[in-house]
């Protein structure tokens, strides 16, 4: 097996002229840190990887396996047509925050609402891209336009500052047919900052996952549960 280690600066120096604009939009900082980009690395992959890799698992580091990533691999095959990128929902009501002033609104909308119904947005712990899907798709490479981005971000009324995650999840209110939904199993999500911070009268809508975890992700800090 081959393992290629690659330069934080030279990724950076290639991401920041795809992402800068959408930076302002969902980064921590106010205003555009150079440094931000990596955090765009997933959503303009498929322009800096090259052409003979065609999929690849991005994941976090704060995540324990307790399936073999194999299993993982072969969602690549679950994908429906037009699909692009592979994700778990986000298992907090932090968009249902996020989107507050949309869903004022827009009283009937389904957006960050929870599961099953709802449209709770992602998680960006593990993902999928199809990196030969996201070069073909001709809409997702309209989604990356600094023109777009601005338009989305007007209509949701969005600011965030989860990088990757908060476009994939914009993206996803919009077009939810570039994404597979990768069962709560795959990214079982640990944090529970939300129950306490006033959402515990619906947080648990969000925060169930039935069935066998297949990977603990333990975000914000939490301790994953020992064997």
């Amino acid at each position: 097996s081959q393992v290629i280690v690659h330069d934080v600066n030279e990724l950076t120096e290639k991401l920041f002229p795809i992402v800068e604009a959408m930076q302002k939009h969902f980064s921590a900082g106010s205003g555009t840190y150079y440094s931000d980009s990596i955090f765009f690395l997933s959503v303009a992959m498929h322009r800096i990887m090259p052409k003979e890799i065609t999929q690849i698992i991005q994941v976090d580091l704060d995540l324990k396996f307790k399936t073999n990533i194999r299993d993982l691999f072969d969602e690549f095959d679950n994908f429906p047509e037009g699909a692009v990128i592979g994700i778990a929902r986000e298992m907090q009501p932090v968009y249902r925050h996020t989107f507050w002033q949309y869903r004022r609104e827009n009283p009937q909308t389904k957006v960050g609402d929870p599961p099953p119904d709802g449209l709770p947005g992602f998680n960006s712990g593990v993902l999928l891209l199809n990196l030969e899907a996201m070069r073909q798709s001709k809409l997702y490479n309209q989604l990356l336009e600094p023109s777009t981005v601005q338009k989305l971000t007007e209509k949701y009324h969005f600011k965030g500052h989860l990088g990757d995650q908060d476009f994939f999840t914009m993206v996803g209110m919009e077009h939810p047919e570039l994404f597979h939904v990768l069962d709560c199993t795959w990214n079982r999500q640990l944090c529970t900052w939300w129950r306490e911070h006033g959402y515990s009268d619906v947080f648990d809508q969000y925060f169930r996952c039935e069935g066998q975890v297949r990977i603990y992700h333990g975000n914000c800090n939490t301790p994953i549960p020992e064997d």
